[in-house]
């Protein structure tokens, strides 16, 4: 995990962090979060890929490497049995915490915050490209082909173990109809001309096996 210490560490220098042995430990703090055993999909992988993400979009972004920061700490704090969106609110609380700790300037630590907050609902202004980068590479897996897609969701399901069936698919069945409702799934045109269409069958195919 050298490798993805070294871009937290590059990405916080960037944004105005101090370099000091704190830089590491903070990464290696979130890393142990992402690693924690109840996490299936909320684990490395998906922080590795929304990174991945960002990095080969971040030209269309504002700010790239605070959206690199919110990535890291977009589910920092997970658990299945918190309600809402009090996972994301945590999350950003950490990651205001963090930040300030290592030196960034306010108005970059509320960015942030504020990006973090936008992964609860992924409802993003039209002319915020730097929400649409961190929520459409937050979402990049929906678009995954369907054997990816069912790997993924059987992830969840397991992220879920706690949860009877019949309430799993209830639920399930909800967040899947809020992010087939969302105006848009994917923002920026790159993004949305190549992902919109499988993602939204994924998501279609699911919410039938569901309610089966």
């Amino acid at each position: 995990m050298t490798e993805l210490i070294e871009r937290w560490r590059t990405a916080a220098r960037r944004a105005g962090a101090t370099d000091t042995p704190a830089l590491t430990e903070s990464g290696e703090g979130l890393l142990a979060r992402w690693r924690e055993p109840h996490r299936h999909h909320h684990a490395p992988a998906h922080l590795w890929a929304v990174l991945d993400v960002v990095d080969a979009y971040a030209p269309l972004a504002e700010r790239p490497d605070l959206v690199r920061l919110a990535a890291w700490c977009h589910d920092a704090v997970y658990d299945p049995r918190a309600g809402g969106d009090t996972n994301e609110r945590e999350s950003a609380a950490l990651a205001g915490t963090l930040l300030a700790g290592l030196g960034l300037p306010a108005a970059a630590v509320a960015e942030v915050r504020r990006l973090v907050l936008l992964t609860a609902g992924h409802a993003v202004a039209a002319d915020d490209r730097d929400g649409a980068l961190l929520c459409d590479a937050d979402l990049a897996v929906l678009a995954a082909p369907p054997a990816e897609y069912d790997a993924y969701a059987a992830a969840i399901r397991r992220e879920y173990a706690h949860v009877s069936e019949p309430d799993f698919r209830a639920g399930r069945a909800r967040v899947l109809e809020s992010l087939l409702a969302l105006p848009a799934l994917y923002r920026l045109p790159p993004l949305a001309g190549r992902w919109t269409a499988p993602a939204r069958a994924n998501l279609t195919r699911e919410l039938a096996t569901l309610r089966r």
